[in-house]
């Protein structure tokens, strides 16, 4: 796609998934390198003039996690320091970034032709927002080493954070984003090109032919 126009969104970079111990604590890749990657996006985004979306999650006071005014509801550092006016910033109650905002409309006065999604958690608010965005005809990367997940258990089994990440970095290739590593995308960006994306058909082949056993 010729002259491509992104904006880098940044889904709730927040202290709760930084609290030693929490249970949002992000566990898979290593929280603080996903972080060193999501400033390297935000700064590459600054440099080229890309449009950028601050995302926080909020729930009413006294919630366990993002209640509203609360530590662990505040940005991380990392994003408030480098946080500008120019920035859109949507405070969300839902998982999808679309649900209840006016993200849409925005990516369409902006003439947005694809979103860079970066931030946590890769098992919920990315899936979700690249979900939602499938139907809307928005284009979706997401950058695999600036997201990340946590261990999750319950009635239906458990799994382990790197579990999680890595197997949803390949559903998401397969149909509802171009998945791609922070290097990869900054050379796109430089490029002015789109990330190379998966489709369904081709990833079923390819996983047929992955998990052939030989008779």
């Amino acid at each position: 796609m010729a002259d491509l126009r992104r904006a880098l969104v940044i889904i709730d970079v927040q202290n709760d998934y930084f609290t030693p111990g929490g249970p949002l604590e992000i566990q898979y890749p290593d929280r603080f390198e996903s972080l060193g990657n999501i400033t390297r996006a935000i700064d590459l985004a600054e440099r080229h003039g890309m449009p950028i979306v601050s995302v926080q999650h909020e729930y009413p006071a006294g919630a366990p996690v993002f209640a509203e005014g609360s530590e662990g509801w505040k940005l991380h550092p990392e994003i408030s320091s480098r946080r500008k006016d120019s920035w859109k910033h949507i405070v969300k109650n839902y998982a999808s970034v679309f649900a209840g905002t006016d993200f849409e409309p925005w990516l369409r006065d902006n003439q947005v032709d694809a979103i860079t999604v970066i931030g946590y958690m890769t098992n919920n608010c990315d899936l979700a927002t690249a979900a939602v965005a499938e139907p809307l005809g928005i284009a979706v990367e997401l950058l695999s080493d600036a997201s990340g997940a946590i261990h999750l258990a319950n009635e239906a089994g458990t799994a382990n954070a790197r579990q999680l990440h890595e197997t949803l970095m390949v559903l998401l290739h397969s149909n509802f984003a171009a998945v791609a590593t922070t290097e990869d995308w900054a050379q796109a960006v430089a490029a002015g090109c789109a990330l190379p994306k998966g489709d369904l058909g081709t990833s079923a082949v390819q996983g047929q032919q992955a998990f052939q056993t030989v008779a």
